[in-house]
């Protein structure tokens, strides 16, 4: 009987030792389970803000600049050539120029996310771009860039591609491989506002399906031949999965602005100065 007494007693104390260890460990350990797990699920991320159309129209314009050609031309050239070619050494003053007033060269993304959630941008910002898949485009104009730490935007019309006188495949994805953005300018170059039917597919669709195998990315945006466009194409545009397209410097669409950023032309005609203060002025 006294063993039996004193192995209950001893039971008893072990069971009591055990209760005391379990409660220890609970309260050691489990508030600080509950307190993680409580910052786990009150955690709050900051909501990102969306602009409608209103808000990303009355947000500061970036500058774009649009280049076509960049070659020499003479006195008796005429007015269309002077307009659309920049020769290169005044190319050349031009990226200088912007490098010594501070500005910073941005890309189409950074531009969608200052527009569309109000991301910040550099100092100074302002976007290179380029039409029409012209071989010195990437011989002078991303070399010149080069220099100052710029990247560009090159709008592609695929008809041109390796045709002589326009950049390779390997150039185009040498671009993209480099940092620049390669963008859509259509099949052919014709006029948005004239398609109907099947052009939306050879315009825009395979287009960007043939710029994409090239560079091996997705393509994202697109430039208006002639600048020119109008309601019917920004649904297909949308449908076609471009989040941006450019316009010339004339007025934006109140519905849908992210389809009609405005560009201005760099005119051959035009001095360094005159293109510093333009790129000002225009934007304002």
């Amino acid at each position: 009987m006294k063993k039996y007494f004193a192995g209950l007693f001893l039971g008893l104390i072990i069971l009591q030792g055990c209760q005391s260890k379990a409660e220890e460990t609970s309260k050691d350990e489990n508030p600080e389970k509950v307190t993680l797990v409580n910052k786990v699920e009150n955690k709050t991320e900051p909501q990102k803000v969306t602009n409608d159309a209103a808000a990303i129209l009355a947000k500061k314009e970036v500058p774009i600049l649009c280049y076509h050609q960049i070659k020499d031309f003479n006195a008796s050239a005429g007015a269309m050539t002077k307009v659309y070619t920049v020769k290169p050494v005044d190319f050349v003053a031009q990226m200088k120029a912007l490098s010594e007033a501070g500005y910073n060269s941005i890309l189409p993304e950074q531009l969608y996310e200052y527009l569309v959630h109000n991301a910040p941008l550099p100092a100074k910002p302002i976007m290179i771009t380029f039409d029409d898949t012209r071989a010195e485009q990437y011989s002078i104009g991303a070399a010149e860039m080069k220099k100052y730490g710029f990247k560009g935007v090159f709008f592609v019309m695929t008809v041109s591609i390796n045709r002589p006188g326009y950049m390779s495949k390997e150039e185009i994805k040498s671009l993209a491989d480099e940092g620049h953005v390669v963008a859509a300018h259509t099949w052919d170059h014709h006029m948005v506002t004239k398609y109907s039917g099947e052009d939306w597919n050879t315009q825009l669709v395979k287009p960007k399906a043939k710029l994409e195998e090239i560079i091996g990315k997705p393509l994202t945006d697109f430039a208006y031949p002639f600048g020119l466009w109008n309601t019917a194409a920004i649904p297909e545009l949308k449908k076609s999965g471009y989040k941006m397209a450019y316009i010339l410097s004339t007025k934006r669409d109140s519905i849908d602005p992210l389809y009609t950023i405005r560009r201005m032309i760099v005119s051959g005609t035009w001095t360094t100065e005159r293109m510093m203060k333009s790129t000002e002025s225009t934007f304002e």
